[in-house]
């Protein structure tokens, strides 16, 4: 941490030789500076250790940041970041979302801060004059990639999250104002706002981040649903699913076939410690691993990472894990591309989403491949994939004669 607070000071200003200062602790409110010279408001709670990004129901912590002289830097560990800050005063930070690991070094996005404020959008509640509640058909951009908002709103207050057939978009909150609507999220890694309006079942908006935006259409639809995930990525006819891939932390070569799997239900998920949805993946994989892996099951993730280095990967890895604690087997695959996923494991019809999960029953055999993650900013949809996957897991030790499953 103390090379990465050297590298960054040139980032947030040189330090000034008073005494140090320290932010207030308690609920703060930033903004990021994104595309078309908009702000996307974030929410966070400083502690005397820790910081913990707030979006709806979520708590997303980040431990032990630092402070030097006049300047916070807050790791965003599990996404290779870091917030780094002046501290103006007591009340008020002024600096920058930097992605480390980069390429190049990264310029940074500007945020700003003030204590106190706990709102999101508005200080006082506006007059909601249109209700997003339920669940719309969108259109984002010029992809023609159907999506699904799902939204929950109480008076003003909004809040709800994007499904794709890649994963949803995690939590977002925000305000509803006369017909117009407005969201936000950070949680460590892009800053994102949506702002648009509601005309009776329609809406228009756009999902502006740092470089651009994109246009969004909706139309309300109680019975909005993505393509089933379980038919996007098959198995090729005739295929054997295997693959022998380096131990991310020890480099032993792994394989599907290894004795340890054998006669084994095996959980096989494609993943990245840079994508959102992997973490929430990894979130419930975890624990469900510790209290089934007795029943005759073994999960394993296949890492593809940002780059193409073993040594990356599993600093990035051992991030992941401790974070965690997963007690499952994770190998490095190599670099995180789609094509380069679906050459890797050349079995698979293609490689379409981290993550993509691979059921495989006590034979050997594929019996299905999910696309995508539904996580729990998605509420019900969350709930159903947990019971599906229970039940999906029950399926495969089922003569075992084993019919529970345990969380």
């Amino acid at each position: 941490m103390k090379k990465i607070i050297l590298s960054l000071a040139y980032l947030v200003g040189s330090f000034a030789v008073n005494a140090q200062t320290k932010p207030q602790v308690g609920v703060w409110r930033g903004t990021f500076a994104v595309a078309g010279g908009n702000e996307a408001p974030f929410n966070f709670e400083i502690t005397n250790k820790d910081v913990y990004l707030l979006n709806a129901e979520e708590r997303f912590e980040l431990k032990n940041y630092t402070i030097r002289k006049d300047s916070i830097f807050i790791p965003v560990e599990i996404f290779d970041a870091v917030l780094a800050a002046k501290i103006e005063n007591s009340g008020s930070l002024n600096g920058k979302f930097i992605k480390l690991g980069t390429a190049t070094p990264d310029a940074g996005i500007p945020f700003k801060a003030e204590a106190g404020k706990e709102y999101r959008f508005f200080e006082k509640p506006q007059e909601a004059k249109v209700s997003l509640q339920g669940t719309w058909d969108f259109l984002i951009g010029t992809s023609g990639n159907k999506t699904v908002g799902v939204f929950n709103q109480t008076g003003s207050k909004l809040t709800g999250t994007i499904l794709s057939t890649t994963g949803d978009y995690r939590y977002f909150e925000g305000s509803v104002k006369g017909n117009e609507f407005f969201l936000s999220a950070f949680s460590g890694s892009n800053p994102s706002l949506i702002k648009g309006t509601v005309n009776g079942d329609e809406l228009t908006a756009e999902f502006i981040g740092f470089r651009g935006s994109q246009a969004i259409k909706g139309t309300r639809n109680e019975k909005a649903a993505l393509p089933d995930a379980y038919t996007l990525t098959t198995l090729k006819e005739g295929a054997d699913f295997n693959f022998t891939f380096p131990d991310a932390f020890t480099g032993k070569q792994v394989s599907l076939k290894d004795p340890k799997y054998k006669g084994k239900a095996v959980i096989v998920t494609i993943l990245g410690s840079w994508c959102p949805n992997c973490i929430d993946e990894a979130l419930f994989l975890s624990p469900w691993y510790k209290a089934n892996k007795n029943r005759g099951v073994e999960i394993i993730g296949l890492a593809f990472e940002r780059k193409n280095d073993p040594a990356f990967a599993k600093t990035r890895l051992e991030a992941l894990k401790k974070r965690f604690d997963i007690q499952y087997d994770i190998l490095f695959a190599g670099l995180a591309d789609k094509k380069f996923a679906s050459a890797a494991l050349p079995a698979l019809s293609e490689v379409l989403s981290f993550p993509t999960t691979i059921y495989i029953d006590k034979a050997g055999k594929v019996r299905k491949i999910h696309t995508g993650y539904t996580g729990p900013a998605t509420g019900k949809y969350y709930e159903e994939f947990v019971k599906e996957f229970n039940e999906d897991v029950n399926g495969l030790l089922k003569a075992t004669g084993d019919k529970s499953a345990k969380l």
